[in-house]
């Protein structure tokens, strides 16, 4: 990867309400803070991401779906957020359909890849490009898988949380033997933690025991201000800095850009 290449890393899970979405927005607007350049893409029809960073529908025109199945210009479908240094490609309900739409196209599991990669994209000189995931494991999914060069993983402080992690890590296997050879899990993070649960304790020796250092070690947690910033079209970094929430993400970010060679 040349240095001056934007990182791609895909944030999945086909577990939905594992806050998928809230660490890609936070991670997104953390690595800006950092003075990073970031796309985030918005992959998910719901278009969370979006609305999260406050581009509702109708300023929408072009989304990613125009991107992937109408070869929409860049140019068109970045758009700027109230973050500096953060832009993002927003999704629309369109892109619900794109699973079956994209059955015929020979080509269809290498669209983002081949879309994130276009001559055009050096323009805006992005450091790290974000992929916000659907929740599940489609072909949007595999299309995110393709063209990242990591996958991160929120995982839910929950019971159950190692369940579905493994089907996951087959889909990641299953991609680089076959398109993506160089696909790496960039980490694991522990998302609604709650220290005084002991059931969250539970599941971080679990995740540690299992994992080891693919966990970061910046544990998410369980915070209020995370479920309100969205409410706001704010990320939590914006909406309240002082945080624990808040003051997690800049934590995560800071394991990023540590793993990565300058």
């Amino acid at each position: 990867m040349r240095s001056s290449e934007p990182k791609i890393m895909a944030v999945v899970n086909q577990k939905g309400g594992v806050g998928k979405t809230t660490t890609a927005i936070n991670l997104a607007a953390a690595l800006a803070h950092f003075e990073k350049k970031v796309l985030l893409v918005d992959l998910d029809p719901q278009g969370n991401a979006s609305t999260g960073l406050g581009i509702e529908a109708d300023q929408r025109e072009y989304s990613v779906y125009d991107l992937l199945m109408s070869d929409e210009a860049l140019q068109n479908v970045v758009q700027e957020t109230e973050i500096e240094g953060l832009s993002l490609i927003p999704a629309t309900t369109d892109l619900s359909s794109a699973d079956i739409e994209l059955m015929s196209n020979e080509k269809r599991s290498h669209l983002l890849h081949d879309a994130l990669r276009q001559p055009s994209i050096d323009l805006y000189e992005f450091d790290y490009i974000l992929i916000d995931c659907p929740p599940s494991l489609n072909l949007l999914t595999v299309n995110a898988l393709i063209a990242s060069h990591s996958v991160i993983v929120p995982l839910q402080s929950e019971f159950f949380a190692l369940e579905g992690l493994s089907q996951l890590m087959l889909t990641v296997r299953e991609v680089r033997q076959t398109a993506n050879p160089s696909l790496r899990i960039e980490g694991v993070v522990l998302t609604m933690y709650d220290k005084r649960n002991n059931l969250s304790q539970q599941v971080q020796e679990d995740a540690r025991e299992n994992l080891g250092s693919l966990v970061f070690k910046t544990l998410i947690p369980r915070n209020v201000r995370l479920s309100e910033a969205p409410s706001f079209a704010m990320s939590a970094l914006d909406y309240d800095p002082t945080s624990a929430g808040s003051k997690a993400y800049l934590s995560l970010a800071q394991e990023v850009l540590a793993a990565r060679p300058s």
